[in-house]
């Protein structure tokens, strides 16, 4: 029936019912005709069952009504059902593209968020997916084009935002410079002492200096990165996610040239900040010049290490460019500077941190010509300034020295100047007895202890780093040459002058030895040469100067022994017309006193000289004194000499050959050879002996051109024969 009804079949089921009441009627007529009871009972249930169709008929009307109802209350809702569903979708379709542009906002601002955060990178991210993605999906809305209007500003916000941050890094870093220098400047450090600490293993490690292949090979072992490292004495981290960050981002935003040459720019202005007006040498603790180098250092290392790790931000000619003029401008502030600077010491300070400076860049990869430039003008200065110092030393010792011999009163002291003075002593420590005395004064060990001082101090220079060795060896030399020359050797030579025998002997005898200490300095410098190159013997100009002002002492010496004779010949008293003698005469006292003058002399004075110069001069002085008595006859005063005065000068020469006699040396004779000959041939009776040549040079033996005739004219006597001759009143 509900079927029926839906379907608008409503009639044709009466019919239906209709049909089937008419022939359950025919069946009940057919059955009650069989049966009338059954028929009427039949007719009973008929009559019920017709009840019941008309019961069931009259509700299928009113179902059928009531779904005729329900139907149109179904098309009603159904239409509405329609148009709700139409404006459900509308509302849909408004909700998604509420949704899109919703996403596309959120997007914005989460690219805004991400700049207030700093994570530049992920706002860049973020707004190339809002602008690439999101937004074509919501192309056909106004908010679209407004959002796409506002994206290049919005990736200048972010390349302004990541410079921002990339400056705010770059004044980092310029403040951690200095930092970053001194932590390579002990990363250097430790190489040396490791290099030191192989050397003391292996001499042959000493064939290796600092940053040589060998020398980094050994030490690679040893990891210790300078920008990265948090150990316990050392911590430092260089971050370069900074930079990375903003050379990622303007590269994505197609202005790479742009920030390439901005940073260029920037590290320029850096580099000048980085480098003061002027700085102050003299400063104790060097606070200056250790800045200077070590925040070069730290901003050389960081250019370096960006080169590294980025392809194409810093190239090697910028680098070495920013290198080349950062150098010339600290060469530039120390060598204006150096002018203040005028202590040895110091100056060899400050030379040991700039070679610190230089095998720390060399390690880098920097050229540090330029700087070996520097260390050769320092050395100039250096050496300069010892020159000076040891000068002013030199000269105080040689004007404050006693010049007498040096006495020691103890085996320990004895040893002490032995070691630091070129001296070879006779005889063993052991077998002298103390107190006793040196050959030279107190001089000479002080100017050797000066001269290995200024060997040490020189070659100290050579320490670390230096590659001008050759520089150093000619130096020295030069050096030892002018201070031995003219501070020593004629400072010696001008105190010659002295009246005082006895220190004219003791500038001899240092003399001498400083001649040997020089020998020993040539050989000693030949050993100690830095540089490989050289070859040859050494060869001090001292040498031949001391040599040479030995021998100026020595005549020097001649001269004074030679002037008292003099001063003793002059006080002798002959009386050339005496007519007679004492039977008994004695040697004059002129003689007496120059005997005992020469025998005290070389007993006491010249008692430290070699034994040669004490004959040396024996044999002047005694030269000297037989001319100087010669004289005495031929003197203009002395018209006439008697027999008498004959016999007393040859009292007096045979009290001096007596003297040389006791001497022990035959050679000394032969200086008193003309004296004695020449006094027996004025005292013999023959007087016609004056004119023969023969006979007179057979008892003249040698040298007596002063009474000599020569053969060629024996009929012409010379003048001084004549003189004696006519004084001895011959005819």
């Amino acid at each position: 029936m509900k079927d029926a009804r839906q379907t608008d079949r409503a009639a044709q089921l009466i019919q239906a019912l209709n049909q089937v009441s008419s022939d359950r009627e025919a069946d009940i007529e057919r059955i009650c005709n069989t049966n009338s009871q059954d028929f009427i009972s039949s007719v009973d249930q008929l009559q019920r069952v017709r009840e019941g169709t008309l019961s069931l008929t009259s509700e299928v009307l009113r179902l059928a009504q009531a779904i005729q109802s329900s139907t149109e209350k179904l098309l009603e809702q159904k239409r509405a059902l329609v148009e709700s569903r139409s404006v459900r979708q509308s509302i849909d379709e408004t909700s998604q593209a509420l949704q899109d542009c919703l996403e596309v906002l959120k997007l914005a601002n989460q690219v805004h968020d991400l700049l207030a955060q700093k994570n530049h990178y992920a706002a860049l991210r973020a707004l190339d997916e809002l602008q690439n993605v999101h937004l074509r999906a919501v192309t056909r809305y106004k908010i679209a084009e407004m959002i796409e209007k506002s994206v290049p500003a919005t990736q200048r916000l972010i390349a302004e935002a990541v410079m921002s941050d990339l400056n705010s890094w770059l004044f980092r870093i310029r403040e951690t410079s200095q930092y970053v220098g001194e932590v390579a400047f002990y990363h250097t450090q430790m190489r040396r002492q490791r290099q030191k600490d192989r050397l003391e293993i292996s001499e042959y490690a000493g064939n290796f200096k600092l940053n040589s292949a060998i020398e980094l090979v050994a030490d690679e072992t040893e990891e210790f990165d300078v920008l990265n490292n948090d150990n316990e004495e050392v911590e430092i981290e260089v971050d370069f996610t900074p930079l990375f960050e903003c050379m990622h981002i303007h590269n994505a935003l197609g202005q790479s040239e742009r920030f390439r040459a901005e940073y260029a720019n920037t590290r320029r202005k850096q580099k000048d900040l980085l480098l003061p007006t002027h700085i102050d040498l003299t400063d104790e603790e060097d606070t200056d010049l250790t800045t200077l180098l070590e925040s070069i250092t730290g901003f050389a290392i960081i250019e370096r290490s960006t080169m590294k790790k980025t392809e194409s931000l810093r190239s090697a000619v910028d680098v070495d460019e920013l290198w080349d003029s950062m150098c010339q401008s600290a060469i530039n502030l120390i060598s204006n500077a150096l002018n203040t600077v005028n202590n040895d010491g110091k100056l060899l300070k400050i030379k040991s941190i700039i070679a610190m400076f230089i095998q720390t860049m060399d390690s880098w990869g920097y050229s540090i010509t330029s700087l070996d430039a520097l260390l050769l003008t320092l050395f100039g200065k250096y050496a300069e300034l010892l020159k000076q110092r040891f000068s002013e030393d030199f000269s105080e010792i040689v004007s404050t020295d006693d010049y007498m011999p040096m006495p020691i009163s103890n085996a320990e002291d004895y040893e002490k100047v032995v070691t630091v003075s070129w001296y070879s002593p006779d005889k063993r420590p052991e077998q002298i007895k103390f107190p006793t005395v040196f050959p030279f004064s107190q001089m000479y060990p002080l100017c050797c202890i000066d001269i290995r001082s200024l060997l040490n101090q020189i070659y100290l220079f050579s320490d670390d780093h230096f590659q001008n060795s050759d520089v150093i060896d000619d130096t020295l030399k030069n050096s030892l040459d002018e201070l031995l020359c003219t501070k020593v050797c004629q400072s010696l030579v001008d105190r010659l002058s002295s009246q005082y025998p006895g220190q004219i002997v003791q500038i001899l005898t240092n003399l001498g030895h400083f001649e040997t200490a020089c020998k020993e300095l040539q050989e000693l410098l030949v050993e100690a040469r830095t540089s490989g190159a050289a070859s040859g013997p050494v060869v001090l100009k001292a040498t031949a100067e001391f040599e040479t002002g030995k021998k100026t002492a020595e005549k020097r010496i001649f001269e004074l022994v030679n002037s008292k004779i003099d001063d003793l010949v002059e006080t002798a008293e002959y009386d050339w017309t005496a007519p007679s003698s004492s039977p008994n005469p004695q040697p004059s006292l002129y003689m007496q006193e120059l005997t005992r003058y020469l025998s005290n002399i070389m007993s006491s004075v010249l008692l430290g000289l070699p034994t040669e110069i004490k004959e040396l001069i024996y044999f002047d002085a005694l030269s000297h004194a037989a001319t100087s008595v010669l004289s005495l006859p031929l003197d203009p005063i002395v018209t006439k000499i008697t027999p008498a005065a004959v016999q007393l000068l040859d009292v007096d020469v045979k009290h001096l050959s007596q003297f040389v006699d006791s001497l022990g040396n035959a050679i000394l004779h032969e200086n008193l050879d003309e004296l004695r000959q020449t006094v027996e041939l004025m005292g013999t009776e023959n007087k016609e002996e004056f004119f023969d040549v023969g006979l007179r040079n057979r008892r003249v033996t040698q040298g007596a051109e002063a009474v000599a005739v020569p053969e060629s004219s024996p009929a012409k006597p010379s003048t001084q024969f004549s003189t004696f001759k006519d004084r001895l009143g011959i005819r």
